[in-house]
């Protein structure tokens, strides 16, 4: 009917994958994504340095870090950089766990799709394995208390073992565990941290035992005029958001003077608005001025007249974790403050740090903010002690948030994998080859840690399915002596909610990426695939390999 004429459905240049062709493809980049980041789980593990078009360096060892400063173009790697993205804002740490995790589930599904079981039946096992697991986590997890300090404190310090900062994990353990509870707030019986309310100030210069928890804020400001204390006891601390300044007129407005004395009287006019508003301050009884717009330099000369204490331009955001500290009120309009509105702290005081002068404000009554200053020796190390504290600080949250944690070292992931591998056999049908598949995945956390210390990783899998048969539900490898011990009492404790989130991000992702089994990429992406490995990406081994 047509006679020779070709039917073209799809755009010219498309290209289009179908089949086991588009799934092994797809399966191929996830793999990639997770043994790029695969050598820095555990305490034994290795850095990445990245290096961005621009030529800026970040050295981590941070999975979403990493993830996030790889540029990846292949759309089912995009994905697993999703699952990392997504394990980050939840627990804020476990996310090499989890990118590890999906891309081992994957593999795994690759071995059985070979063998003709069908997507959809993996998939069905893949959610019936994650569900069971949810329930192992629960059965196996360990109570805590906000009272317990000691246990928050090997949290974090579990948190940190396999960071740059390790060296120093007990000082920044305590200033996590310090930092957590300071803004922890109790409601209904459950309490529940705002990590916003952790402000964190970075300053090169000094070593990481110099970085420093302080009960208050720092502001990264310096006063305004010479001639004002640079010290103010007992301070009554008044937070402006509108200018001391003359306002000008909204509209062209020209003013005509013929006469000399009315420039006289106009200055005058002008100087005496100003000094009203430094007299609405005084009448007030405030010391100390946080302003958040400008402050004319008149104003600046009468409040250091009146020996007051002011900052000008200061952040919206250091002004609310102000005002949460001192229990101030941000006033919009200078007419309206009140004694009442005034915060308090013990001191206010500009000290200089790392050739910045900042103002600290400390000695508040009751902090629901507080600051972490940290030092360190370059400013890369800094920006990883920052990330290392930020992830000690979101587990030491989750802590207080669930009151529950289990133990780390692979032992919760081998007690998964062991009870799901008895919960298949009940299940049977075809998906009991998937819930298997599945519990040989979550055996990937043990492998990868065994495999960077430089162990043997089948002895290792041995000696552990070995002593959770013996029912050792805590028993996990101590990658420094290569012996199986017991995780709980060698306090290597992390979040429930860490494993949980990793669960199922991993098989969520990895069943979303099951049942593509065709991928339909337009001309110009060049994230299409094609037979020669994961477009982009270069294949296993290719562009990107795991020592980068």
């Amino acid at each position: 009917m047509f006679g020779q004429t070709p039917v073209l459905i799809l755009k010219e240049g498309t290209k289009r994958e179908k089949g086991k062709g588009a799934q092994f493809n797809n399966i191929a980049a996830a793999k990639t994504i997770g043994e790029a980041v695969r050598s820095t789980l555990g305490p034994r593990g290795m850095d990445k340095m990245l290096v961005d078009s621009m030529g800026d360096v970040v050295i981590t060892n941070d999975g979403v870090t990493i993830l996030k400063e790889i540029d990846v173009e292949h759309p089912a790697a995009k994905m697993i950089v999703e699952v990392a993205k997504t394990q980050d804002e939840e627990c804020g740490d476990g996310t090499t766990t989890a990118v590890v995790l999906t891309g081992e589930l994957l593999k795994k599904a690759e071995g059985l799709i070979e063998q003709n079981v069908h997507p959809t039946v993996i998939a069905t096992g893949f959610r019936l394995a994650a569900e069971r697991a949810q329930e192992i986590l629960g059965k196996i997890g360990i109570k805590v208390s906000p009272d317990d300090k000691s246990m928050l404190r090997e949290l974090a310090m579990t948190a940190m073992i396999s960071k740059s900062v390790s060296a120093s994990r007990e000082h920044m353990a305590d200033i996590a565990v310090k930092a957590a509870l300071s803004v922890a707030e109790k409601k209904d019986g459950k309490y529940s941290v705002d990590e916003d309310n952790i402000q964190i100030v970075k300053k090169q210069g000094g070593s990481m035992e110099d970085t420093s928890m302080i009960e208050g804020i720092i502001v990264d400001k310096e006063v305004v005029h010479a001639g004002m204390p640079k010290k103010t006891s007992d301070a009554k601390i008044a937070l402006v958001d509108s200018a001391l300044e003359i306002k000008k007129t909204e509209i062209d407005a020209k003013i005509e003077i013929t006469d000399p004395s009315q420039l006289h009287a106009f200055l005058a006019e002008e100087e005496n608005m100003l000094k009203n508003m430094v007299e609405k301050i005084k009448a007030s009884e405030a010391n100390v001025v946080f302003c958040q717009k400008g402050i004319d330099d008149l104003a600046q000369h009468y409040l250091a007249k009146s020996g007051i204490y002011a900052v000008r331009r200061a952040k919206k955001s250091d002004m609310e974790k102000l005002a949460k500290a001192t229990g101030a009120r941000i006033v919009t309009k200078l007419d309206d403050l009140r004694k009442a509105d005034l915060g308090s702290a013990k001191l206010v005081e500009e000290k200089k740090i790392g050739g910045d002068n900042m103002t600290f404000v400390t000695g508040c009554k009751n902090p629901k903010a507080v600051s972490i200053l940290i030092r360190g020796g370059t400013e890369h190390v800094v920006d990883e002690i920052e990330r290392s504290l930020d992830d000690a600080v979101s587990v030491v949250s989750l802590g207080l948030e669930d009151g529950m944690l289990v133990t780390g070292g692979g032992s919760t992931a081998m007690e998964i994998a062991l009870q799901l591998r008895d919960y298949s056999t009940s299940v049977g049908g075809r998906e009991q080859i998937a819930i298997e598949a599945f519990a040989s995945a979550m055996e990937v956390v043990p492998t990868a840690l065994s495999e960077n210390a430089g162990l043997d990783p089948i002895d290792v899998l041995i000696d552990l399915r070995k002593a959770h048969k013996d029912g050792k539900k805590y028993a996990g490898i101590n990658v420094y002596s290569g012996k199986i011990v017991d995780m709980k009492k060698e306090k290597v404790l992390e979040p429930i909610r860490v494993g949980k989130q990793a669960i199922s991000s991993a098989t969520e992702a990895a069943v979303m990426i099951l049942r593509i089994d065709d991928v339909i990429a337009s001309k110009g992406m060049k994230g299409g695939g094609g037979p020669g490995g994961p477009g982009g990406m270069g294949g296993p081994g290719g562009g990107m390999d795991e020592d980068f």
